[in-house]
């Protein structure tokens, strides 16, 4: 009986919140999805190595030595991504301090004469914040606004977005965050610096910025997808270990929450950059504590120590502990739905075109608790918020006040064109329903251990957990920007509870808004109705090849009639069989339209033996600059004699995709195609013959000391395969 009525009131709760509106509902592109310039969608990237003859060639010439060199420019690079990131967030948090306390203390002088006037001055000095900070994200860098972590997330995943990482986009990242967050808008900084260190990250790996020369030939080593992968997911980290001063949550960050592929010399990079960005913030708060940088003291970077708060919990107190749990995934569900309908309507109709406060308190030694969260800057309101030894410094009511007024300006703000991050104000709202709880379980149990700070705390990690859905790195986070381990169980068990809420009803935060702007993430887990489908039945476009020798009129033709980024490559064999050699992706058919030193008079295929024929391209020339929209067929110029030539694409051509039989189940191409992080599959029927079988022991080879070739291990496995 107990069971029908709760599942009765589950299936009711789902029906009233599907009436929600939700952004996959209506028109698609007026809720944003992103379009390239010639009017396709966004494309993916090319992680999987070409292995074709100039790829061969590149690699015939590169000794020991030069892999030597590869793996140093790599942590040379980590070490680069490090200190950068840590540098802009020095920058970031200078500015924001100093603009808050200019600010506060120019409104508090005014508003001892005259309270209309230091309203005004304060509304003013905002306005001039925000109002630069969406000049320069609307006519310098819209690819800056919002927090980009989805974005980040996406390529990350093997989508490319124009924009994302270019040098503007960096620069309106770093000054809008100052402008958004100065200005005191219900946003934070911490997810803008994620997608400033990938930016970062991005222009080291590609050797700097050629339209606003800035670049060095000597940093141009990582041309391939694949290497800016790694360096983009080491920029990510850095960017978390700057905002929060936490290293490790950096790193369990990036592998938890953006990243879709790892590897454990990936994760060693990624560590040490986390490392060198906590000393060059550590190093800048020493500098700072002397009084060097203005208004900014020890705060600005996020770390609210309550290591002398709560020492113990008692069994009792779970309950409520539980409860704040239920609460952050409700709300943070809540949150994520409304901001995904804001969103949405903004999008489809306006983008179509620690210190207490005295305010007007009467006597010397009162404070106003509500101006306390509200006149103050989100961490110093945090801090207070956190505080341990802090009985009844704020009352229910203004607690509950500044609850709803700032959790409507955070569903309002988010989504808006400005770096926005949603970390701290996540923060400031869990903590304050996180005090309301402790209030009540302090006036219930009447025992002076109880800290409402402590509930705070957890109320901070159960909406965090109840939008993000993040789990383990941000438990880490929380117990590294706390300096409480004591606290590690508790925020485990409301951390779990609040993710388990939410995904009741929808994603996390960072899905909801990769999906409204038409990010195409390939998820951890496939849907279950690929169970039941093949790989024949996700083929739904007609297959387009290529002849191994072709006219240049014909790939102009065929390039200019759809918009495909890959082509099997056909040829014939003496017998007048047809054999695919390989794939042809569109971007070297661009690059060998526009240089045109590949063009031949004659129909017939050149002499297909290693070395004779010389290759005029390195594999670099083909890799399209990091979020950049590369060549389009409408960049190249061909002349009537020109379009009378031929090509012989076996040199350029990837001879050995992955392919799959048509019968496969989806299931198992999806989580292929997702952990290679590839761009095309091919699906063939059912091979006719096997040559061969490969099995664990074909693989432990090892170097021969005597030469370049190699020998299996001898190994006592058996030889039954």
């Amino acid at each position: 009986m107990l069971s029908n009525h709760l599942q009765n009131g589950i299936e009711t709760a789902k029906m009233v919140w599907s009436r929600i509106p939700n952004a996959e509902e209506g028109d698609h592109e007026h809720a944003g999805l992103l379009r390239k310039s010639d009017g396709s969608s966004v494309e993916s990237l090319e992680y999987e190595v070409v292995e074709n003859h100039a790829y061969w060639e590149e690699q015939d010439q590169r000794g020991k030595l030069f892999l030597v060199y590869y793996v140093v420019v790599k942590w040379f690079f980590a070490l680069l991504i490090g200190i950068g990131t840590g540098l802009a967030a020095v920058f970031i948090n200078l500015s924001v301090e100093n603009f808050a306390g200019w600010k506060f203390a120019l409104t508090f002088s005014i508003i001892q004469k005259s309270y209309v006037a230091g309203f005004i001055v304060y509304v003013l000095i905002n306005l001039v914040l925000v109002l630069s900070s969406v000049y320069i994200i609307t006519h310098f860098a819209p690819a800056a606004a919002g927090s980009g972590i989805p974005e980040i997330k996406g390529y990350l995943n093997g989508v490319d977005i124009h924009g994302v990482l270019l040098f503007r986009t960096l620069i309106g990242k770093i000054f809008g965050s100052i402008g958004s967050v100065g200005g005191g808008l219900a946003l934070g900084k911490e997810g803008p610096l994620v997608h400033t260190g990938a930016c970062i990250a991005s222009l080291l790996g590609q050797g700097g910025s050629t339209k606003y020369h800035l670049s060095s030939r000597w940093l141009q080593i990582f041309k391939s997808d694949r290497d800016r992968r790694d360096l983009v997911t080491c920029g990510c980290a850095a960017g978390v270990a700057a905002a929060f001063r936490a290293p490790v949550g950096g790193v369990l960050f990036a592998l938890e929450e953006v990243t879709s592929w790892w590897r454990s010399q990936l994760m060693w990079r990624v560590f040490f950059t986390s490392a060198i960005v906590a000393v060059v913030v550590r190093t800048a708060m020493g500098w700072c504590k002397n009084g060097n940088c203005g208004h900014f003291g020890s705060g600005g970077f996020i770390i609210w120590d309550i290591s002398g708060g709560q020492e113990d919990y008692s069994f009792e107190e779970l309950l409520p502990m539980a409860i704040i749990g239920v609460i952050g995934g409700l709300l943070g569900a809540l949150f994520n739905q409304l901001t995904l309908y804001i969103s949405y309507w903004r999008r489809n109709h306006l983008h179509k075109k620690g210190n207490q406060v005295k305010f007007y308190c009467s006597k010397e030694k009162e404070y106003n608790d509500l101006a306390t969260i509200f006149f103050n800057t989100q961490d110093d309101a945090i801090r207070n918020l956190f505080s341990a030894k802090t009985i009844h410094e704020f009352s229910a009511q203004s607690l509950l006040t500044f609850l709803v007024m700032f959790y409507t300006l955070a569903v309002v703000t988010f989504g808006t064109a400005v770096p926005a991050g949603q970390f701290i104000p996540g923060i400031m709202i869990g903590s304050t329903y996180g005090r309301l709880v402790g209030m009540f379980v302090v006036n219930f149990y009447k025992k002076l251990s109880i800290e409402e700070g402590t509930y705070a705390l957890l109320g901070a990690a159960s909406f965090l957990g109840g939008s993000m859905r993040m789990t383990v790195s941000l438990c880490v986070i929380m117990v590294e920007i706390t300096n409480n381990l004591k606290l590690l169980p508790l925020i485990m068990l409301v951390l779990l509870i609040s993710k388990a809420v939410g995904d009741a009803f929808n994603e996390g935060l960072y899905e909801e808004q990769a999906r409204l702007k038409g990010i195409p993430l390939l998820e951890s887990k496939p849907k279950y109705q690929m169970r039941k489908m093949t790989a024949k039945d996700a083929c739904r476009q007609r297959v387009v090849s290529f002849l191994r020798v072709v006219k240049v009129a014909d790939i102009v033709s065929i390039l200019q009639s759809n918009k495909h980024n890959g082509f099997p490559v056909i040829d014939h064999t003496r017998t007048g069989e047809t054999l695919v050699i390989g794939l042809m992706p569109r971007s070297h058919l661009l690059v060998l339209l526009q240089s045109k030193v590949d063009f031949q008079h004659s129909p017939l295929p050149s002499d297909p033996r290693p070395g004779s024929r010389p290759i005029r391209h390195t594999p670099s020339e083909f890799v399209k600059p990091a979020s950049s929209k590369g060549i389009s067929i409408e960049d190249i110029h061909l002349s009537s004699d020109d379009l009378e030539m031929y090509i012989d694409l076996a040199p350029f051509l990837n001879p050995s995709p992955y392919i799959v039989p048509e019968d496969m189940s989806l299931t198992k191409v999806y989580n292929l195609f997702r952990q290679l992080g590839l761009r095309h599959l091919f699906v063939v029927p059912r091979p006719s013959r096997v040559i061969g079988l490969i099995t664990r022991k074909d693989l432990l080879i090892e170097d021969s000391e005597e030469s370049d070739t190699v020998e299996l291990q001898s190994t006592s496995i058996s030889a039954s395969r």
